[in-house]
């Protein structure tokens, strides 16, 4: 069995997971708990490119103010 079977077999295995799960993993990345995590990872990853880009501030907290409407609940 070649690397590229067993690469796709894993990724066949990927996608019927995730098609099984679908429901669940909505539930889990729209919850409180991934709220407070994305918020943490967001505001770090912020925090970080400010300090690399201090005239970037607006523009970087408008790109972290965006990603965090797509995870958590808030």
């Amino acid at each position: 069995m070649g690397i590229e079977n067993t690469v796709g077999d894993a990724v066949n295995k990927g996608k019927d997971f995730l098609e099984q799960n679908k429901d669940k993993i909505a539930e889990a990345v729209k919850s409180d708990q991934a709220e407070d995590i994305s918020d943490k990872v967001l505001d770090g990853v912020a925090d970080f490119a400010k300090k690399i880009a201090p005239g970037a501030s607006e523009k970087i907290d408008e790109i972290r103010d965006s990603a965090d409407k797509s995870i958590g609940n808030e």
